[in-house]
């Protein structure tokens, strides 16, 4: 109620209650007084005939009753008897009431002097908190400078010892590559040589020999197999290196981005300011410390990885050298041994040519023996035909003599000469047979060593062509000098 006023203010929570309805009914709020309430009857509605299509379960159109719907009334008047009781009653004394003010009085003095002594306090505390705060500002601004200077040089330092470091896995590259393009390089050699003693396989007869150019291909291929050996040893132990650089490598490049963010982000805290934008509050982050190390445990990290990558540099630096002397070795090792043979390979092509010629004129001198022997043939048998007319005459001459008679059967001088005669041309004839049968039987030797000549020079000439056109051709065909050159 509004004090100073009789009328009653309205309002939603001193209204009174209503009935739904006064038609037979008894309110609700009976037992409640209320005064000049107007009753109010509620209104009836009756609706309109049924539809045609609603219809009851006979077929017959349904109706329905009235319906009657309460109406809410609004109470005009309140309880005056009510509000005239609680006004009788007083609550304070016009002392207590001027005690009170009196206290007030004095609490309001005692608590503006307390703040007037607060504020001064607080100003000065503003003073020195503001005080403190630039200069811890501005110290932090110093040791993030310092910081930034720190990340600087240490990152340069990465810088360089990666390019150096990269120079060096180059060169190392460069040195791979050289040593597979030896490995390679020897092949070729390897597969001439093995095709020479494949060649030479095809020598025929007393040329099947295990002379000094057998001796030579084999040493040649035992040189090429140790020189393979060490090269592929030291294109591992370079592979190897390499992958020890590639780590060295990549803790560098990782220490250099981890640097370059921490710088970028020094850099954007040493430029923060009380007026730059994006500022806002954590909770609570001073608390979470996620460091892993200390100053100097930082510093000794990047100086470890940066020690760490001048040693594989010198042991890259130390393994190209050592390369680059086994590649010179070895190609000279190749050069001396490829040499050798082909100077075993002309000697002994100079050897079966000089022995071929000689096989030559002895086969010339005898087919010229054979020619002059067999004519002596002829000639023999000439001599034994012509031996066998003077026999005719000397033994008919002793035939006819034995038909003389009585004492003409003398043996006189001309007896004693056909007889002898005959002995004679017998012994002649026997001779002349004798050194016919001798003459046929060297010619059939002089055959056979004209067809052991003409074999031996076949086999020398194919002896001759083996190694002078085929093993000499395909080593001259090879431009070793321009291949095995490092």
């Amino acid at each position: 109620m509004i004090f100073g006023r009789e009328k009653e203010r309205r309002s939603r929570y001193n209204r009174g209650f209503e009935p739904w309805s006064v038609i037979e009914t008894v309110p609700c709020t009976s037992g409640i007084e209320y005064s000049d309430i107007t009753p109010k009857v509620g209104q009836e509605y009756r609706p309109i005939t049924a539809h045609p299509w609603q219809q009851d379960r006979y077929g017959y159109s349904m109706k329905t009753d009235t319906v009657k719907f309460p109406n809410l009334v609004e109470t005009s008047d309140r309880d005056l008897e009510k509000a005239r009781r609680m006004a009788l009653y007083t609550r304070h004394t016009p002392l207590e009431w001027t005690e009170s003010n009196l206290k007030n009085y004095s609490e309001a003095d005692m608590n503006r002097n307390y703040s007037e002594r607060l504020r001064g306090d607080f100003v000065k505390t503003m003073r020195q908190t503001d005080e403190k705060t630039c200069q811890g500002q501005r110290e932090s601004d110093r040791r993030l400078g310092e910081r930034i200077t720190d990340i600087t040089f240490w990152r340069n330092e990465l810088r360089t010892e990666l390019e150096r470091l990269l120079t060096e896995t180059s060169f190392l590259q460069d040195t791979r590559k050289n040593l597979l393009k030896a490995i390679e390089d020897i092949n070729t050699p390897m597969h001439i040589v093995k095709e020479c003693l494949y060649q030479r396989e095809k020598r025929e007869g007393i040329d099947l020999v295990h002379d000094h150019v057998e001796e030579a291909l084999l040493r040649e291929i035992e040189t090429y197999r140790n020189a393979q050996k060490r090269l592929t040893d030291l294109h591992r132990n370079v592979e190897n290196q390499l992958r020890q650089c590639r780590f060295s490598q990549h803790e560098l490049e990782t220490d250099i981005k981890s640097k370059e963010s921490a710088l970028g982000i020094d850099n954007v805290c040493h430029h923060l300011n009380n007026c730059s934008k994006g500022l806002n509050y954590y909770p609570g982050i001073e608390k979470y410390d996620n460091t892993l190390n200390l100053p100097r445990e930082w510093a000794d990290h990047s100086n470890k990885i940066i020690q760490k990558s001048h040693e594989e540099r010198g042991k890259s630096t130390q393994l190209r050298l050592e390369s680059e002397n086994t590649i010179a070795a070895c190609a000279q090792e190749v050069w001396n041994a490829w040499n050798d043979t082909n100077n075993a390979l002309a000697r002994r092509a100079g050897e079966t040519l000089e022995t071929k010629n000689r096989l030559q004129m002895h086969l010339h001198k005898v087919q010229q023996e054979i020619f002059d022997l067999e004519k002596h043939i002829e000639l023999l048998k000439k001599a034994i035909w012509d031996k066998s007319n003077p026999t005719k005459v000397a033994q008919t001459r002793l035939e006819a003599r034995t038909h003389r008679r009585g004492v003409e059967l003398c043996k006189d001088t001309p007896h004693e000469r056909l007889v002898t005669e005959v002995h004679d041309l017998q012994d002649s004839t026997e001779t002349l047979e004798r050194k016919l049968k001798e003459a046929q039987a060297q010619l059939q030797r002089l055959l056979k060593t004209r067809s052991n000549l003409e074999s031996d020079l076949h086999v020398k000439g194919n002896s001759l062509f083996i190694d002078r056109d085929k093993c000499m051709g395909m080593r001259r065909s090879y431009p070793i000098t321009t291949i095995i050159k490092y």
